[in-house]
């Protein structure tokens, strides 16, 4: 399997609304932390997401987190 793209090295922090959400997983969105269908032509696909409540969401941002999509602190190894 390929590696992602490292979107950045550390989460995205933001504010969501309930809702439906797709993670982008291989780290070439140019709406980054979502997917906009960059990942075609690749074995990567997003991961979608349902948020039940309003909440503030650390997406993972170095796309190799072990809590997909969530950052789990992987980033600090890369």
């Amino acid at each position: 399997m390929s590696e992602p793209t490292i979107a950045q090295k550390a989460p995205f922090v933001l504010k969501m609304e309930q809702g439906s959400y797709a993670w982008c997983a291989c780290g070439n969105s140019k709406n980054q932390p979502f997917c906009d269908g960059s990942h075609r032509g690749t074995e990567f696909r997003p991961m979608v997401v349902k948020i039940e409540a309003p909440q503030t969401v650390a997406w993972c941002g170095c796309k190799h987190t072990h809590n997909k999509p969530f950052c789990d602190g992987s980033h600090k190894s890369l």
